[in-house]
């Protein structure tokens, strides 16, 4: 089975802004997600330039363990509970590979990312084949749009319908079709390739 989503995230600000918006944002969840023997090892971290072109490389190991309930755990085998993700960060450019090695060639998650500054109109960002492009379905995120997140994640401070920047003089995010008129504006073109084998489950 293999699914294909391509999401486009307006934003209020510019490529080179958002870039380091970005770095701001892996540092941190990295921080946060990292401790007592579980979740993120860095592996590798060092730059690359090849067919891709220029970057930086990471491969990290995500331990799950602590986010599966106790009683569960005894019964999932220790390899289900890990995945390797692959990253190629060549900004705007960015690809991520994410395998698991209990599941193996069965589960493999590919994102591929671009940056430009437009208002989410280029139609193949992302240079996808025919075929792909026949399977990708597109759906356009609203960041200050806040339905769906848990009261638990909230953070007013964080919310772009009520913030404005003192340094910038933008925001808030709240008027009907902001990402149409907005100043300056770019647009994160993000492909999910998500390819899954597993027994009962027919390939497409």
């Amino acid at each position: 089975m293999t699914i294909v989503k391509e999401y486009r995230i307006r934003n209020n600000c510019t490529v080179e802004e958002y870039q380091i918006a970005q770095l701001y944002a892996v540092a941190k969840m990295s921080l946060n997600e990292t401790g007592g023997g579980e979740g993120v090892e860095v592996l590798k971290n060092e730059p690359y330039d090849n067919e891709m072109g220029k970057g930086q490389y990471t491969y990290k190991i995500y331990h799950l363990g602590s986010r599966v309930p106790a009683y569960i755990r005894p019964i999932i085998p220790k390899d289900a509970l890990i995945l390797h993700e692959e990253a190629w960060n060549g900004y705007p450019h960015c690809k991520t590979v994410v395998t698991s090695p209990y599941m193996k060639e069965n589960m493999r998650i590919v994102t591929e990312t671009m940056h430009l500054p437009d208002r989410g109109t280029t139609e193949n960002a992302l240079n996808l084949s025919p075929d792909l492009i026949a399977q990708r379905q597109i759906q356009y995120i609203d960041v200050a749009d806040n339905e769906a997140i848990s009261k638990k994640a909230y953070k007013e401070s964080e919310d772009p319908s009520i913030f404005k920047s003192q340094k910038t003089n933008r925001g808030p995010l709240n008027a009907p079709g902001w990402e149409k008129n907005c100043d300056p504006v770019m647009t994160c073109y993000k492909v999910v390739t998500v390819e899954f084998k597993w027994w009962g489950i027919t390939s497409t």
